[in-house]
C-alpha cells in the first residue's frame, strides 16, 4: 500500500505548467503521480505524453474523456469532434501514443494508506465525461456512486477544472483542478493525498513566460489564441460552474449560461 499520492488532472497538452508542477518536492517525494485523464488533447501532445513517460512505474494515468476522443478520432470513428485542438492533437499522435490512451483504465482503483481504496476517475466512477460540481445536489451525486461499493469512501475525480474537497454522504470526494486549462486561477492545481489527510495544492507560474512557452514548443495555428485563453484562465470558475451545471440542478433565477459552455472543452 502506498502512503502519499500526487494527483494531477487535465493537463490539456500544456507542457510548461505540467513540468512546474512535476518539479514540486511532494511531487518528486510521492511514492505515486496519478494523472487523472484529459492527458494530451491540446497543442503540445506529443510532449506532454513524452514527458510523462519519463515518470516510470510510479506513474498511474486514468483515461479522460478527450482522451478517448484522440483515439476515436485518430481511428476514423465518426463522432462529434468537441473542438479544433482535438483533429490537431490526433494528428500529431504516433500509433504509440494511440495505443497507450486507448489502453488507460477509467476508473482506477488503489490502495492508499489511511484512505483503503481511492476511486481515480475523470468526470465520474460511471462515466468519463459526467459532470459533477462542489454544489451538485445530493441526488446527482447518488446517481454517480450508485455503483461503487460501499468500502470505496475516497473518490477523486477531474473533468470540471476546478479544485474542490468535500463530503458526500459521508463520502470524501476530491477534484483537482486543472494543469493545463484551469477555471478561475492561473497556475497549476494539484491535490496531495498524505497518509488519511488530503491539500489542495497550487503551483505558481510565470504566466507570460508559459504562454510563450507553449507557442514556442507547438505548430497549432491559434495556439497564441488558445493559451492566452486557457494558460491565462480567462474563464473564471464562476462561468464554467454556470456553462455545466445541468439546467434541471440551476436556480430558478439563472436562465442561460452567461459565457457560453461550448466555449470549453472539458
Amino acid at each position: 500500500m502506498v502512503s502519499t499520492v500526487a494527483v494531477l488532472s487535465d493537463v490539456h497538452g500544456v507542457l510548461p505548467v505540467l513540468e512546474a508542477v512535476l518539479a514540486e518536492p511532494a511531487v518528486r517525494d510521492a511514492d505515486l503521480v496519478v494523472i487523472t485523464g484529459d492527458l494530451a488533447s491540446g497543442p503540445q501532445p506529443v510532449a506532454v505524453l513524452e514527458r510523462l513517460l519519463v515518470e516510470g512505474d510510479r506513474l498511474r494515468m486514468v483515461k479522460g474523456n478527450a482522451d478517448r476522443e484522440l483515439v476515436a478520432v485518430c481511428r476514423g470513428e465518426d463522432i462529434d469532434i468537441p473542438d479544433d485542438v482535438t483533429p490537431w492533437a490526433a494528428a500529431q499522435l504516433s500509433d504509440a501514443h494511440v495505443r497507450l490512451l486507448d489502453d488507460l483504465p477509467h476508473p482506477l482503483v488503489l490502495a492508499v494508506d489511511g484512505f483503503g481504496p481511492v476511486v481515480f476517475c475523470h468526470g465520474s466512477p460511471r462515466r468519463d465525461d459526467e459532470l459533477v460540481l462542489v454544489d451538485s445536489p445530493m441526488s446527482r451525486w447518488a446517481a454517480a456512486f450508485a455503483d461503487l461499493p460501499e468500502d470505496y469512501r475516497t473518490v477523486v475525480c477531474g473533468h470540471t477544472h476546478m479544485p474542490f474537497v468535500r463530503l458526500v454522504d459521508r463520502r470524501l470526494v476530491i477534484n483537482a483542478g486543472s494543469i493545463g486549462m484551469p477555471y478561475g486561477r492561473a497556475g497549476g492545481s494539484w491535490v496531495l493525498l498524505d497518509r488519511g489527510s488530503v491539500s489542495l495544492r497550487h503551483t505558481e507560474i510565470d504566466v507570460d513566460a508559459a504562454v510563450d512557452s507553449v507557442v514556442a514548443g507547438s505548430t497549432y495555428p491559434d495556439r497564441r489564441a488558445w493559451a492566452d485563453e486557457y494558460v491565462r484562465a480567462l474563464n473564471s470558475d464562476a462561468n464554467a460552474i454556470a456553462a455545466f451545471t445541468p439546467r434541471e440542478d440551476r436556480p430558478a433565477e439563472v436562465t442561460e449560461n452567461p459565457a457560453g459552455s461550448e466555449a470549453w472543452g472539458g
